[in-house]
């Protein structure tokens, strides 16, 4: 991929956007803090992606649907690297975060994932106690001050602090599913990242623990860009400002505001897809 007016540091890149963030929400315009351009994914010889153009706003929540298998975990993988981890993987194009593309030579992974949070599908956390969990990341990057400020801050921010507040050096793993997906949440948001990437977080929990994660994302939209990869067509209308439909070939067939996407798509396809025609 090209490095091309590739800023040296994630960091630099992060801290010189700043005053554009400003400028731009003072004027009620989202300026695009994800942008692929172009981008094409392989896995060997299976195309995953092609050419996708898709410019994700700031502080928005961003769901993408479609049906399995149209590569929508590869573009979530894609924001934050983590398809580098697949040696079959062949990716062209570019990615940009902040103007940056994250494939540049310069920029490392690891410093990259700490601006881009990713929660899984299944809830994974350390066989760590719940305070050890949510202090991991911090205690990596050597952020050792206010450690059990950042902690409560980070639990209060993932709505699980009045559930945990007394058993703190309790085992993650004797926590729900449901509080055990809000504590991915909080070690994720601990390093405060720009952007929180969600790959099928609610699809492995009950009705209930659906609705607290739901009502969670829709609040860290307000600190942070969220982008949710969901089978489920009624969430992605209920929580998203914006959709993007991924259909079979791994192809962008649309984005726009969801209301448009659900209640006037501009393609048949989509619409199809939308009503159940197929997929």
């Amino acid at each position: 991929m090209s490095d091309t007016d590739a800023t040296p540091t994630i960091s630099t890149t992060v801290e010189e956007s700043t005053s554009e963030r400003e400028a731009q929400s003072s004027t009620g315009t989202a300026r695009a803090v994800i942008e692929s351009r172009n981008l094409d994914v392989r896995y060997g010889d299976v195309e995953a992606l092609q050419s996708i153009d898709l410019r994700i706003p700031d502080q928005h929540v961003t769901a993408i649907i479609g049906p399995s298998g149209c590569g929508k975990s590869t573009f979530l993988r894609c924001i934050n690297r983590m398809n580098d981890l697949v040696e079959a993987a062949t990716i062209d194009g570019e990615l940009l975060f902040n103007g940056t593309d994250v494939y540049g030579e310069e920029i490392d992974p690891v410093a990259l994932r700490r601006r881009i949070g990713m929660v899984f599908q299944h809830p994974n956390p350390f066989p760590k106690s719940i305070y050890d969990n949510v202090a991991y990341g911090l205690r990596i990057q050597d952020i050792t001050d206010d450690m059990d400020e950042r902690v409560e801050q980070a639990l209060r921010r993932a709505a699980l602090w009045d559930e945990v507040k007394d058993q703190l050096d309790k085992s993650a793993l004797d926590l729900s599913g449901g509080q055990q997906q809000r504590l991915c949440i909080a070690r994720a948001i601990a390093v405060d990242p720009d952007v929180l990437l969600m790959d099928e977080p609610a699809s492995a929990l009950d009705p209930i623990a659906t609705s607290k994660i739901e009502d969670l994302i829709e609040e860290l939209a307000e600190e942070y860009t969220v982008v949710i990869v969901t089978h489920n067509m009624q969430q992605a209308a209920r929580i998203s400002d914006k959709t993007a439909v991924f259909l079979t070939g791994g192809e962008l067939v649309e984005f726009d505001d969801t209301q448009k996407i659900f209640e006037d798509p501009e393609s048949d396809r989509v619409e199809d897809y939308i009503t159940g025609k197929f997929g």
